[in-house]
């Protein structure tokens, strides 16, 4: 078996627009397409004997066991991998269970797709479960713990921590979108100029003094101390030399950490001697250059929480430690506590496993003990300095017990040193009264406090400590989205795009935009290229000064990754046509539109699809949408108009000249068409097409009617405004049109322009593109021979997988079938095409660039038209001179 390709989805997709997250294998059976898992002797048995779990899995039986009765009934190998896959993620901790199998179209070669919770795990799992499959199939041992191992340690690094995942969790819940910006935990919530931002829990609210002054122990303790808030007797120093004055003047037991530290690291509690003192301090000293020396407070750990300066949560804090038994060694007793099915590998699980570490061994050796000594029964013996429950400690929740005194001062704290979302650590013998009265102290103050211990404490109630930090972020009444436009379709995309963005821009929007040709924000080119996908849409949604985004969605970017956004406001599909197929496993154009519907099916139930009445695929995908629908059409006697607008729908049309918006059985008239610049006075009945569903977006969007007239007639198609679509160029005794057309749809809407243009003769600069059937390059030809009186043809510059000589036969076949005696001449390179097409162009000829590389199409041709301006300048001149 062969691994293809492996695509991971990460958003709204070709298989799931609920389920972003996906891996797409596309996997060669070879020889075991004649070989299901029935026909392979011992398969299922060796299947269910390594994964005896996997007999949860239902498949399509619906019932407990029904994927192993699929397995011995015979099912094919890609089936089989794809539940492997499922099951691995799973056994590592991520559960995950969609998962389909579905035939490409070739003998043998199936997508295999299933559910991931990390990227890489997901990728590993794909790669893992057909080496695992292959070695069932073959009858050899396979190490598949180091498998799972291997995934749990790539979801510990991969996944965002607990505290993140929290705020994260519950931003999803409320529907606000959210951007990972990088591997770690920075985190952008919402879109546009609505984002905020965190960074595990440090918000963009946060004040990066607080902060500062939070890290540094000695700022926050002098702080405090000013504030009348208890804090312990210590000094800072520097060397080796003050460490006996600072014991001295503290007294033992003492606490000697970091000043710039979190989180207990190179922190030492409870030194009682100067050996013990001068070990803790070369540790700290390994942090930071200053080392807290302090009185060790006695008491009990507690985390409170405050968040936006209101109090919280409390809990309790324990470190790892084990209870002696007087017969089990230390050992025997620290696998004990982690064969509790609540401890786990890193953040998997509510408790981490308890780690033997060299502070472990440290802290044994210290009471003259090993790993092989027994401990009294009732004996509790603490195995970490710190009651972090990353190294498997304990926390209780106390939220319900803290004295309001304590709640008073540790939201005043919170003021003191200005953390909107702060940790603070105080030690007492009892949380339930008031500290001051009975000894405790305030150890630390924390920016970036951990939430582990209180949205799953050990013991008590766990507390939502992420729902006040998205209150704070967004308080009642504030969003944090923008309008999203999402536009699709085999042709008429950018030009939609473009037209959208411009009527929102002149309604006062800043507006983000993504094309065939580039990234726009606020008009200004930010990036150069086909921004069609999922990675360009993000850049629009992550910059900060936008607040309207118009992002064109090609079908390649859908398959290749999903959608960039997992809803949007209105999507646009503005047609469906025969072009791309045979790429990517979508062989029909039925299977195209239903790509092309992923973009509507992300419409959000309030927002409106926005669907071209005049093709009967594109109709086709109301049925699959959540959202309203508004339908457009270039005849108001369209049957689905009329049916949609008696049911009281909203609609565009063309009618009488105008482009008009139906609302039920109303009309209003926007603009007449030979006032649109767009439409070269409605000769161009595809630019119409694409003036309907942008003025429906507007009129959805509540612009006001007299705006969108405006915007529609200052839209002025250029080569700065439309580039590569019907950019028009008038020479002295000839007219040139450069325009990206590439597809059959594109050359039919150029053919019907032409046909109203007077011009002899009509020449066509034209190519095939390589990654398509050899139908469609020959279907490409037939149509330039009815379209031009003469023809150059020449190459794309990526040939995409064929020769240049294929390409061309091919185009001749089909030029030959209609007009096999029509003038070709073939010309490899655009740029020497067009350049023989413009010096040797009649008076009187229309020539058609349908080009490749636009903008050096433009360049060259407006290089062209500056020479024979100037030449003509020239010539006015010599009367003057004279």
């Amino acid at each position: 078996m062969k691994i293809l390709e492996i695509r991971p989805m990460r958003g709204p997709n070709f298989w799931s627009i609920r389920r972003h997250k996906l891996i797409v294998m596309k996997l060669d059976l070879e020889e075991y397409e004649d070989f299901p898992s029935n026909k392979i002797p011992g398969f299922p048995e060796r299947l269910e004997k390594m994964f005896p779990t996997m007999y949860e899995h239902r498949c399509s039986e619906d019932h407990a066991g029904g994927f192993f009765k699929r397995v011995r009934e015979g099912t094919w190998m890609g089936h089989v991998i794809e539940h492997v896959a499922l099951e691995l993620q799973t056994l590592a901790g991520m559960d995950v269970g969609f998962g389909r199998t579905r035939s490409t179209g070739e003998h043998g070669v199936y997508h295999v797709v299933f559910s991931y919770m990390e990227e890489k795990a997901g990728v590993y799992a794909a790669r893992a479960s057909v080496r695992i499959v292959q070695s069932l199939i073959d009858g050899k041992e396979y190490p598949l713990d180091d498998d799972i191992q291997q995934l749990r340690e790539i979801r510990e690094d991969e996944r965002l921590g607990p505290s993140t995942g929290s705020i994260v969790e519950e931003a999803a819940s409320r529907g606000i979108p959210w951007i990972r910006l990088n591997r770690h935990s920075l985190v952008q919530l919402g879109y546009g100029k609505n984002q905020r931002r965190i960074q595990a829990t440090v918000a963009s609210t946060t004040s990066s003094i607080a902060v500062e002054i939070a890290c540094d122990k000695e700022d926050t303790k002098n702080l405090l101390e000013a504030a009348a808030i208890p804090v312990p007797k210590g000094r800072i120093i520097y060397s080796n030399e003050d460490l006996q004055d600072a014991i001295d003047y503290t007294g033992f037991p003492i606490v000697i950490k970091p000043v710039n530290a979190n989180h207990g690291r190179g922190a030492t509690i409870n030194i009682t001697s100067k050996e013990q003192a001068l070990e803790a301090f070369a540790v700290a000293k390994r942090i930071s250059r200053g080392v807290i020396i302090e009185k060790y407070i006695t008491g009990f750990d507690h985390r409170v929480l405050v968040i936006n300066y209101r109090f919280t949560a409390a809990a309790l804090r324990k470190p790892a430690a084990v209870t002696g038994d007087g017969k089990s060694t230390i050992q025997q007793l620290i696998d004990q506590v982690n064969s509790d099915p609540r401890r786990g590998y890193g953040h998997e699980k509510e408790l981490t496993a308890i780690k033997v570490d060299d502070m472990t061994l440290q802290i044994l050796s210290e009471k003259n003990l090993t790993l092989e000594s027994v401990i009294n029964n009732g004996e509790e013996l603490y195995l970490k300095r710190t009651a972090n429950l990353s190294t498997g400690g304990t926390a209780t929740d106390v939220t319900e017990i803290v004295h309001p005194h304590n709640v008073f001062m540790c939201e005043r704290i919170a003021r003191i040193i200005g953390l909107d979302i702060c940790g603070i650590d105080i030690m007492t013998s009892d949380i339930s009264h008031p500290m001051a009265e009975i000894g405790g102290a305030v150890l630390e103050v924390n920016a970036a406090p951990g939430f582990r211990m209180h949205i799953a404490p050990t013991e008590g109630l766990p507390r939502n400590v992420a729902e006040p930090v998205v209150d704070m972020l967004y308080p009642p009444g504030s969003s944090a989205r923008i309008p999203i436009v999402a536009v699709t379709g085999t042709n008429g995309k950018t030009t939609t795009t473009r037209l959208i963005a411009h009527i929102a821009k002149t309604c006062g929007y800043k507006v983000g935009f993504t094309t065939t040709d580039g990234i726009y924000i606020q008009n200004q080119m930010l990036q150069q290229g086909d921004c069609t996908g999922p990675q360009s849409a993000e850049f629009v949604l992550k910059d900060p000064t936008i607040d309207f985004a118009v992002l064109e969605t090609a079908r390649g970017g859908i398959l290749r990754a999903g959608l960039g956004f997992h809803r949007c406001d209105i999507g646009i599909i503005t047609n469906v046509a025969a072009d791309h197929l045979g790429l990517k496993g979508i062989n029909t154009i039925e299977e195209m539109a239903r790509v092309k519907a992923v973009v509507v099916e992300s419409v959000s139930p309030d927002g409106y699809a926005i669907l071209n009445a005049d093709d009967d695929l594109v109709v086709n995908a109301r049925n699959s949408v959540e959202g309203k629908v508004a339908f457009f059409s270039l005849s108001e006697n369209n049957l689905v108009i009329k049916k949609h607008c008696d049911e009281g729908g909203l609609a565009a049309i063309y009618e009488n000249g105008y482009v008009t918006i139906c609302k039920g059985n109303w009309k209003l008239r926007i603009a007449k068409v030979v006032n649109i610049p767009l439409t070269f006075g409605g000769k161009a009945v595809f630019m119409i097409q694409n003036v309907l569903p942008a003025i429906l977006t507007g009129f959805i969007r509540n612009f006001k009617t007299e705006d969108i007239r405006l915007a529609l007639e200052t839209f002025i198609p250029s080569p700065v405004q439309t580039p590569g679509r019907m950019n028009m160029f008038q020479f002295r005794k000839f007219s040139v049109m450069v325009d990206y057309a590439h597809n059959p749809a594109g050359f039919q809407a150029i053919a019907r322009f032409l046909e109203k243009i007077e011009a002899t003769p009509k020449i066509g600069i034209i190519a095939g593109v390589g990654d398509r059937r050899d139908e469609d390059i020959i279907g490409l030809g037939e149509l330039a021979s009815t379209m031009f009186d003469e023809i150059i043809i020449r190459q794309d510059r990526n040939l995409r997988g064929r020769t240049e000589q294929a390409i061309i036969d091919l185009m001749l076949t089909g030029i030959n079938k209609n007009s096999p005696g029509k003038p070709v001449k073939v010309i490899p390179h655009e740029r020497e095409a067009i350049d023989y097409a413009l010096k040797n162009a009649r008076k009187g000829s229309f020539i058609v660039i349908c080009s490749d590389v636009v903008p050096d199409a433009l360049q060259q041709i407006m290089h062209y038209k500056e020479q024979e301006d100037q030449f003509e300048v020239a010539e006015e001149d010599i009367p003057n001179r004279r």
